[in-house]
């Protein structure tokens, strides 16, 4: 059978069931929400609020990692609900699609697909880290 998408690239044995994803790494971000907090506050206020979300959500990502290695599924559904609301709210637009997408392999107690989409929220916070602050020093 085969697979027509962009996101995929070509399997390297045509016997094989496997499919190999390509992930661009290249996080989508929001600037409005940050642009509203800059106007609001005062340079050092705003990195204040934007330092305590970013940590909020690492510390959530630490309880959804222990989550993940002792199978406790229903531990892992109120801190993945809550990075996509925070992330949301800063402009982490690609953070808060997979926080979701976490959600709902929670919600179908998919083991596999969480573990993917775990990996995925994290490498996309760890981009979105880098987007902030280098949209802070523009």
């Amino acid at each position: 059978m085969e697979h027509i998408t962009p996101f995929l690239a070509p399997v390297p044995e045509p016997d094989l069931d496997v499919i190999v994803l390509r992930c661009s790494d290249q996080s989508h971000f929001d600037p409005a929400p940050l642009n509203r907090l800059f106007a609001q506050k005062d340079t050092a206020e705003a990195e204040e609020v934007i330092c305590r979300v970013l940590e909020d959500i690492a510390m959530r990502l630490d309880v959804l990692q222990r989550g993940l290695a002792h199978s406790d599924f229903a531990a892992m559904l109120k801190p993945a609900r809550r990075i996509g609301l925070i992330s949301d709210q800063i402009g982490l637009t690609e953070v808060m699609a997979s926080a979701n997408h976490v959600v709902t392999c929670l919600n179908q107690r998919d083991g596999v697909a969480l573990e993917a989409t775990v990996a995925r929220l994290e490498r996309s916070f760890d981009v979105a880290v880098s987007e902030v602050w280098n949209f802070r020093d523009r």
